[in-house]
């Protein structure tokens, strides 16, 4: 386990996803944000033009590392090669924190590339846990875990998903990446109260949220699909709004594009719409 006393400590800010397609906007204007997040995967390089890209990024603003293939649910642990790649990334760039999804991605032979679901066992449980003490242990600091979105259970599940996420977090001494739009996606999908998840959650490990936009149900589809190629839906920002009001302290709060990516200032759009609920939610609950 991490040492209890290696913490993070909140940050209030606002943020976007650092995308190739807004490379230049951030190189060469000031952009109102608070920070940015890469994809980790994009950036475990030596060297080369995106490497001194974001050097020059990191020189303007906070960063944070997001992962996509730490896969911290493979039974046979994690790939040690890929932690000491991190590792020189999060050394390199000194980031705000470090973070990945609940989820596994690959066997020893294959990398999927994609997040799978876990069953939500007492066995999962323990590998997970374990996975993240090796993680942390490696980067020498605790990190943040994403609950997923998800489209399938398993019928040997025990926990729900946020009793899981509460025990990971005791266990490990870990935080959590809140997605906003991953609880609204999967409580549809589910037939599970969104409400119920945030009760459960432990929001004291909370420090940082996600919102983006998904692919609503059809009538040749039951499923929400979480895409990231469109605007956030007034339900996401709805509960995003009633997450807000029950953390206990300032979160960073991100928007999220990863398809169909439009200029700049449409995303700043939408995170002032992020600003403006933050503010006006800590205004009602101080009152």
């Amino acid at each position: 386990m991490t040492d209890p006393m290696n913490k993070i400590p909140p940050f209030d800010g606002f943020g976007l996803g650092l995308r190739r397609t807004h490379y230049d906007d951030f190189l060469n204007n000031d952009v109102p944000v608070d920070f940015v997040e890469i994809i980790s995967e994009n950036y475990m390089i030596e060297g080369g033009r995106q490497m001194r890209i974001l050097e020059e990024v990191r020189a303007k603003h906070p960063v944070i590392i997001h992962g996509v293939s730490m896969s911290i649910g493979s039974a046979g642990g994690l790939d040690q090669d890929y932690l000491a790649k991190l590792k020189q990334l999060e050394q390199r760039i000194d980031p705000l924190w470090v973070s990945d999804h609940l989820c596994w991605t690959r066997t020893s032979a294959h990398n999927s590339h994609d997040l799978l679901p876990l069953p939500l066992t007492q066995e999962a449980l323990g590998v997970v846990c374990d996975n993240i003490d090796n993680a942390q242990d490696a980067l020498g600091r605790p990190m943040l875990f994403e609950n997923p979105s998800s489209y399938l259970t398993f019928p040997e599940d025990e926990l729900t998903e946020w009793e899981f996420l509460t025990e990971m977090t005791r266990r490990t001494g870990c935080y959590l990446l809140l997605d906003v739009n991953n609880i609204y996606v999967s409580s549809r999908n589910h037939g599970f109260s969104a409400d119920d998840y945030l009760g459960g959650l432990p929001l004291d490990r909370v420090r940082q949220i996600h919102l983006a936009g998904h692919d609503p149900a059809t009538a040749e589809r039951s499923l929400i699909i979480d895409t990231h190629d469109r605007e956030v839906c007034d339900e996401v920002w709805a509960l995003y709004v009633k997450a807000l009001a029950m953390l206990p302290s300032p979160v960073a709060t991100m928007i999220e594009r990863d398809d169909k990516i439009p200029p700049l200032l449409e995303l700043l759009k939408e995170l002032d719409r992020a600003r403006g609920l933050a503010s006006a939610t800590r205004e009602q609950v101080s009152a």
